[in-house]
């Protein structure tokens, strides 16, 4: 069997490790665009705030693809793929057969519609070689500022001030997180950014910068005009396929899977943060680009590129994250629509120094926002992910000692 896998990320790398696993003789060929062996996006921001040195990024050895008898395609970006033919097109011209392909091209970062970005020092935050030039743009730097207030844009902020400079975030929305938190808890990470020296300016974008070669000036939208001496472009991703066709592969947001993550093509798979499955928590197609739904979903599309029928139980969004002195945990659909039918159950907040808010839908538990005090965030987590109905008043959730034998009592 021929597999070929698009993506050298996690989700590519736990797939190729998968049908090895199951198949010890099998043609495995991955293709990526980038030319380092695979590498922690998540380490990316470590390196950032200089907590964790470049050379930890690596997550597996430099025989990686040596030891798994795996083909690689380092530096190739796959331009198209050929349904019918079964065949990758790269941009160079090479084409590659297979039969059984993986979609496993993550996500690019959202582009920025504004002039002067040719400017240097104005960098996006995806890659090893955007952390690299980062790094080494602090040299001398003492103005940042930071397109975004997502958890891309948040953690190069937070990266930034670590750093000792002087940080402006320009946030489209009324505080950090947004989609992640609700308002209470954005403002009380939103206080305890600005208390550690963070500018902010809310329902603003940047539209142009200035500079002498390198990045100067950054214009707002409403006409700001801020210094700086690097910017970070951190306002999100959006699932990298514009190279698949989709009047053969359906596509949404991003790929759509079933259950044993194939596409609408036989023999096509995707996984990781180019696809979108079934969000346990919203109960719909939605696209979570997480790191470990990327490797879940990478093992199990690997094993059924093998031939062994796995299902995919669905994505969850989850974060945690140290913000200064909070411990910030997010679990699910925290913000749902105002016409969700959702009841939204609260305790604590800013004076207290601690906040839980929970949502639910009907009598199933589907979103969790957890500020200091979060240790029980795992059994909160535990029942959104099995979809356990909740007998019992929900404020009981809310409270420090709950856990799962108060449940079941």
């Amino acid at each position: 069997m021929k597999h070929v896998i698009i993506g050298n990320g996690i989700a590519g790398v736990c797939a190729a490790e998968a049908i090895r696993i199951l198949d010890a003789t099998a043609d495995i060929t991955m293709i990526g665009d980038e030319t380092f062996p695979p590498y922690s996006r998540p380490m990316i921001s470590h390196v950032l705030d200089g907590s964790q040195p470049h050379s930890k990024l690596p997550i597996r050895s430099d025989h990686f693809y040596d030891e798994l008898k795996i083909t690689p395609l380092l530096g190739q970006r796959a331009s198209a793929i050929d349904v019918d033919n079964k065949q990758v097109h790269l941009a160079d011209g090479t084409r590659v057969n297979f039969e059984r392909l993986l979609i496993a091209t993550g996500a690019d970062p959202r582009p920025l519609k504004a002039e002067g970005l040719d400017l240097k020092n104005i960098f996006y935050m995806r890659t090893q070689d955007h952390v690299k030039q980062q790094v080494a743009a602090l040299d001398g730097a003492r103005r940042a500022v930071v397109l975004g207030g997502g958890l891309v844009g948040f953690k190069a902020a937070y990266g930034l001030l670590k750093r000792g400079l002087e940080v402006t975030m320009l946030i489209t929305s009324g505080y950090p997180l947004s989609m992640q938190v609700d308002q209470t808890a954005g403002h009380m990470i939103l206080d305890e950014l600005v208390h550690h020296g963070l500018k902010v300016e809310v329902g603003v974008s940047a539209c142009a910068f200035e500079g002498n070669g390198s990045v100067q000036v950054a214009v707002t939208d409403a006409g700001t005009r801020l210094p700086c001496d690097m910017v970070i472009v951190g306002k999100g991703v959006l699932p990298a396929r514009t190279f698949i066709p989709k009047d053969r592969i359906d596509l949404d947001l991003g790929v759509v899977v079933d259950d044993h993550l194939q596409t609408s093509a036989p023999d096509i798979y995707a996984a990781g943060d180019v696809a979108e499955s079934v969000d346990i928590a919203r109960a719909c197609r939605w696209v979570n680009a997480l790191w470990p739904e990327a490797a879940s979903q990478g093992r199990v599309a690997g094993l059924n590129m093998a031939g062994r029928p796995v299902a995919y139980p669905g994505s969850l969004s989850r974060n945690v994250m140290r913000v200064f002195g909070l411990d910030v945990l997010t679990v699910g659909n925290a913000n749902p629509q105002e016409d969700a039918g959702c009841r939204v159950v609260e305790t604590g907040g800013a004076d207290k120094k601690y906040y839980r808010h929970l949502v639910l839908k009907d009598d199933i538990l589907v979103g969790v926002v957890m500020i200091n005090r979060i240790e029980q965030g795992g059994v909160l987590r535990s029942l959104i992910e099995n979809r356990i109905p909740i007998r019992l008043p929900p404020e009981i959730l809310i409270t420090p000692g709950f856990n799962f034998g108060r449940l079941l009592s």
